[in-house]
């Protein structure tokens, strides 16, 4: 997505069904919806639980990642002069609510993942936004010993290391060059 017009093309052809992205083209589908997408990705390579209790618990885990990341994003689309004050609200929840929830998961269970004492989808989702805070502290972790443990462990998968290495298809952090290119393409104003 490189300009407003390579979205307004997809919506023209029909492509984007809500009009919308994100958009995945996986097994001769298109599949929208954020979660549609990961359900399905999850479902297909094992990453969704071994059964409908696992998944209620990977589904409510992720609603409070879901939670934590909607505020990570009012960082990246407020005015300027509302920044400082959007970091230190999303630093404060993170370190008061979402993070000790996350660590007091496992700390009841004692087990190296999240749910079922496997990698689901919820540990992969959990380390992207534990990334994304670290972004905006780098010490935010630091009261959290199993959260670090999990995001190294995750971190050393070997499939997940190269995607996070510099050149791999992950999003560098957001500068305000990126910002201003997705506000223009998503014709998105400041909130």
């Amino acid at each position: 997505m490189e300009t407003s017009e390579d979205l307004e093309k997809l919506i023209k052809d029909g492509r984007l069904m809500f009009q919308q992205l994100p958009m995945v083209e996986i097994d001769g589908m298109t599949l929208v919806q954020s979660r549609a997408i990961l359900n399905y990705i999850a479902t297909k390579y094992d990453l969704y639980g071994k059964d409908t209790k696992e998944r209620a618990l990977i589904d409510m885990y992720t609603e409070g990642i879901i939670d934590l990341t909607e505020m990570m994003l009012q960082v990246v689309t407020c005015f300027p002069d509302q920044r400082e004050a959007k970091i230190s609200l999303a630093k404060d929840k993170a370190k008061s609510r979402y993070l000790p929830a996350f660590e007091n998961v496992l700390k009841s269970h004692g087990q190296d993942y999240l749910v079922g004492n496997r990698l689901t989808r919820v540990d992969i989702h959990l380390l992207e936004v534990l990334l994304y805070v670290e972004e905006l502290d780098s010490s935010i972790l630091d009261p959290f010993p199993l959260l670090k443990a999990l995001k190294s462990r995750i971190s050393s998968l070997p499939n997940v290391k190269k995607f996070l290495q510099p050149g791999s298809q992950r999003k560098p952090p957001y500068d305000e060059k990126i910002i201003e290119k997705a506000k223009k393409i998503f014709k998105i104003q400041p909130s």
